[in-house]
């Protein structure tokens, strides 16, 4: 379970409501956007072309039938959306209701939807963009679990006066340990981190969870960082093409293939699903932090998607949007894990993020043109209205979300 972190943020006010502190149910990590003050501007970044449409094989509850006909989102030049196609199109046990889009679209779509901007913690924001940079890539290079799988009790520390949960508890104990005179942002440290040091570290109220996983993905990314970029994060994003996909040089591309942590992919009957949750994460919140300023240039952010984790399944479950076989609401509604990588998690996870390519271009038919809006700004809508919600969501135990 993961973490949609954030932390240390101000309250949220979006949509007339205001999100203040993040709360947690089950064995949720809710959180990605507290890390950071969602505040809210429209933004004009996408232009809508028409949908494509491809033959179809949807049935109850999503079994294959060749008569029915399919809408394809439109292409905005992102390998993960390209990727889908066998997913959705073979899908067994998970249905997206496109009519049910038109529907929620045809309100949804005179909201405000605002672009998210965030405010790093501690001031980071504030201080050297480079030292952002590293803050928020090492932090999202471990941004998973923080829930006891078996004893269901979420990783908690005491930290400035104030009390953290979850993913917010991992970003101070990051902050403790640089107040602390670790080098914890240095790749060099990072590759020969010992148990006892990362545990060290990560001294809460119980063991962080999956710190075995969390300590084999430091000394990875470490490594990588100690030998090719002296040790930095930023210097590995100013080596990129300021774009996510560059003919294999963009952030996105290289984080993939660099670093094997980040590479979220799964096969699914010989075909290769790209999910890639954490890089387009990480990469978001470097862009939504530091970019008003000047400070971080990113040229497509309308090729993101939707960040596929457990929430914003439960929203476009909860809306109608979509609808899963007997079996697999049995199991989600009775807590059983789903393993990585089993069909039942790669078409959660890839009609998550259908759903919610199929919305935006929904919605942005029915805006003008100055306020087109882009895939993400629909996973902060309903990431933000469901994240308390006491529904039960799917829960796979894996180090990629």
């Amino acid at each position: 379970m993961t973490p949609r972190r954030i932390f240390l943020a101000p309250d949220c006010k979006t949509h007339g409501k205001t999100y203040g502190k993040t709360n947690t149910c089950g064995f949720t990590d809710m959180k990605r956007r507290k890390f950071l003050g969602l505040l809210g501007q429209a933004a004009a970044v996408s232009q809508f072309t028409p949908f494509a449409f491809l033959p179809a094989v949807l049935e109850n509850p999503g079994r294959a039938r060749s008569t029915d006909t399919m809408h394809w989102p439109k292409d905005i030049g992102s390998p993960v959306l390209d990727s889908l196609h066998y997913a959705i199109e073979s899908s067994r046990d998970v249905r997206t209701n496109y009519e049910k889009i038109v529907e929620v679209a045809s309100w949804m779509a005179y909201e405000e939807l605002p672009m998210p901007e965030y405010a790093l913690p501690f001031g980071l924001s504030q201080a050297d963009p480079d030292l952002a940079i590293d803050f928020v890539m090492v932090a999202d290079s471990i941004d998973t679990a923080f829930t006891d799988f078996a004893k269901h009790e979420k990783f908690q520390v005491d930290f400035a006066g104030q009390h953290w949960s979850d993913s917010e508890a991992e970003f101070a104990c990051i902050k403790r340990a640089l107040d602390n005179g670790v080098p914890f942002l240095d790749g060099k440290f990072l590759a020969k981190i010992t148990r006892l040091e990362l545990n060290k570290v990560f001294e809460g109220n119980i063991e962080m969870p999956m710190l075995d996983e969390k300590l084999a993905v430091l000394h990875q990314v470490g490594k990588v960082l100690a030998e090719k970029y002296d040790g930095k994060f930023h210097n590995f994003v100013h080596s990129c093409s300021p774009k996510l996909y560059d003919n294999g040089n963009g952030l996105i591309d290289r984080l993939v293939k660099e670093f094997p942590r980040f590479n979220d992919v799964s096969m699914l009957d010989g075909h290769e699903i790209k999910f890639y949750k954490l890089p387009q994460l990480g990469i978001w919140f470097l862009y939504a932090t530091l970019h008003k300023a000047g400070k971080f240039r990113l040229d497509d952010p309308q090729k993101m998607t939707a960040f596929a984790d457990y929430i914003v399944p439960v929203a476009l479950r909860l809306m109608g949007v979509t609808s899963y076989s007997k079996e697999l609401e049995h199991a989600i509604n009775s807590y059983q894990l789903i393993p990585r990588d089993s069909r039942w998690e790669i078409e959660l996870r890839a009609h998550c993020l259908y759903a919610t390519a199929l919305m935006t271009d929904e919605i942005n038919k029915l805006r003008p043109a100055n306020m087109q809006i882009i895939i993400p700004q629909i996973d902060a809508r309903l990431w933000t209205h469901y994240h308390t919600t006491t529904w039960p969501h799917h829960l796979t135990q894996t180090i990629m979300y």
